[in-house]
């Protein structure tokens, strides 16, 4: 393979995740980027009452996403569609230590013998943009899914929640 013939190749712009500020030095190619390093996609299986993380969702490439074909329509899922939510889950840090700063919720439900989904792609984006900026958007959630979120990220780091902001704990309280 000839790495220096490019005469076939495309160049095309990728989306970048970097470590450092994005706005620092240049100011050219990557400012306002978007670090990534600090959130995580949380996916809560509402019937199962399990939650885990799955980075491929920062790609709409999570394990419940693969092979299914999504509609931004609910009634357009075949009858037998599970409920899922995909929760973006921001770290910040304070004086005291790292903390759960901003958690953003989105609905999905997906019949994985069908292959057909729902999911609004604009809320995905919008609330993780919103989980970024350490906004807490959880209110919209079944009593159960809360429970089941809260569990999770006590579980996951206990300091980290005792750190967490008064509204994150209220808003998940059932």
């Amino acid at each position: 393979m000839d790495l220096l013939n490019n005469k076939n190749k495309k160049s095309k712009s990728q989306f970048t995740i970097l470590n450092q500020d994005p706005t620092a030095g240049h100011g050219g190619f990557g400012v306002g980027t978007l670090n990534l390093n600090d959130i995580s996609p949380v996916i809560i299986d509402v019937e199962n009452e399990t939650a885990f993380v799955d980075m491929g969702a920062l790609h709409a490439r999570s394990e419940v996403e693969k092979r299914v074909k999504f509609t931004p329509n609910k009634e357009e899922v075949p009858e037998g569609g599970r409920p899922y939510w995909v929760v973006w889950v921001a770290v910040g840090r304070n004086e005291q230590g790292p903390y759960y700063a901003g958690v953003a919720a989105c609905e999905m439900i997906v019949n994985k013998e069908a292959r057909r989904g729902y999911k609004n792609l604009a809320e995905h984006v919008n609330n993780m943009d919103k989980a970024l900026k350490h906004k807490i958007v959880v209110k919209h959630m079944d009593d159960k899914s809360k429970r089941t979120l809260k569990t999770f990220l006590q579980n996951h780091n206990q300091e980290m929640w005792e750190r967490s902001s008064q509204q994150l704990k209220e808003d998940l309280a059932t």
